[in-house]
């Protein structure tokens, strides 16, 4: 690592190129701690490592599949072990012995993810299929300004959960989500914000994007620490109210933007989101899109200015037998590979790939639920998404041809 001056900012971030084609750029993040300088090159995916730690993988793995930043769990962490325990540690780094840059959301996920978003069913996105057309799904038909998800309450003071694990009622506000952050430590940190649904709305998605932005200046206000604070623009599918969005909270001293919330019913209307507020969001902080992570939206979100991605996909779809390669997906389980000597991609760099781990040897350690196997798949998986990043940064200039290259291949398998 390379030694920088104690009185250098913890964080810090410059763009180094910028497409001639597009709004994407070449950045770099710098994580200042204890006098070493950790780098992260974006645009860039955050591994998501939810409980502090990525199931199945050691930290030391991950730095070998390429992963440059971790994200983990506020609200998870908070339950267990207890924010005060990370903080105990060190923080957040030092209890999972994670040296290189790491992030922590604010719960605000949760509050779509155990809120509306559990009782309709859906998540950031709405219902898709043939192709990217919608299932048309009715917007929540509700002008009721209470209006409350079956399982937490959400008010001006912060949001009311139930705890899966005792049913004991925590209230989350912005102050406690800053504090627990705190204490966590992690290099980058996100102001609380309440996630929206894809099916409520104009008027209840009008009503919690300014109660997001109240949030914010208590979030702002509440901080006391030298960490990167990034404020969440809301606004769900509304034009109007994400550009509104876009500009308060490019308004406010954060040190990154978050997009967050409902992207609509499909691809498209996510792609005319980013194309709404792009102008309106600072050159000079990067941005980070919360939740996504499937090729076609990563192209296109990068050609559109995002810097930052996270998602839980690559690795859960990894312990169930979804394995990422350049021709499309191997659903490794199914019965066509019982016999397959081959590894799972050739030219790959990964553990398994390296080590030749047939794909017949994999399907049998998956069928069986042994550990190794969801370790195997997960690490491809990691190391696959990585280098897919790496090719981004490599092609900045030519994501169009690139990127269509890369996903009629992809779809081809």
């Amino acid at each position: 690592m390379v030694e920088i001056s104690k009185n250098t900012k913890r964080f810090e971030f410059k763009i180094l190129r910028e497409a001639k084609n597009s709004s994407a750029r070449i950045g770099e993040i710098i994580i200042n701690r204890n006098g070493k300088n950790y780098k992260a090159k974006t645009p860039a995916f955050a591994v998501v490592g939810t409980k502090a730690a990525v199931k199945t993988v050691s930290p030391e793995e991950l730095k070998n599949a390429g992963t440059q930043i971790v994200l983990a769990n506020t609200y998870h962490l908070m339950l267990e072990p207890g924010n005060d325990v990370v903080k105990k540690f060190g923080g957040i780094n030092k209890f999972m012995n994670w040296e290189g840059p790491i992030m922590t959301d604010s719960g605000g996920f949760q509050v779509l993810s155990l809120g509306f978003g559990l009782d309709h069913n859906i998540g950031k996105i709405g219902f898709l299929k043939n192709n990217d057309s919608v299932v048309a799904p009715l917007k929540f038909q509700t002008h009721n300004s209470l209006a409350q998800p079956k399982n937490l309450k959400i008010t001006e003071e912060g949001v009311l959960f139930k705890s899966h694990k005792n049913g004991e009622k925590i209230l989350l506000t912005p102050e406690k989500s800053i504090k627990i952050q705190e204490c966590l430590n992690a290099d980058m940190i996100f102001a609380f914000d309440e996630c929206t649904s894809p099916l409520v709305d104009y008027k209840y998605t009008k009503m919690a994007m300014e109660r997001t932005h109240r949030w914010a200046l208590r979030c702002i206000k509440a901080k006391k620490s030298d960490q990167a604070l990034f404020g969440i623009a809301q606004g769900g599918d509304y034009k109007y109210l994400r550009r509104e969005s876009a500009k308060f909270i490019s308004s406010l001293p954060f040190d990154g933007v978050g997009i967050g919330g409902s992207l609509g019913g499909s691809k498209k209307n996510a792609y005319e989101i980013l194309e709404w507020i792009e102008p309106y969001l600072p050159k000079n902080k990067p941005r980070h899109l919360l939740g996504i992570s499937d090729f076609e939206s990563v192209i296109e979100s990068v050609k559109r200015g995002v810097d930052l991605f996270d998602c839980v996909s690559p690795t859960r779809e990894a312990r169930n037998g979804r394995i990422y390669t350049r021709r499309g997906f191997l659903q490794i389980r199914n019965n066509m590979f019982k016999y397959d000597k081959r590894q799972l991609e050739l030219n790959c760099g990964c553990f398994a790939c390296k080590n030749n781990f047939s794909r017949g040897y994999l399907r049998h350690l998956l069928k069986e639920k042994e550990v190794f196997g969801m370790r195997l798949a997960t690490l491809h998986n990691i190391y696959f998404i990585n280098k897919f990043f790496e090719d981004i940064r490599e092609n900045i200039n030519n994501l169009d041809k690139w990127g269509k290259n890369f996903l009629k291949n992809f779809m081809r398998g």
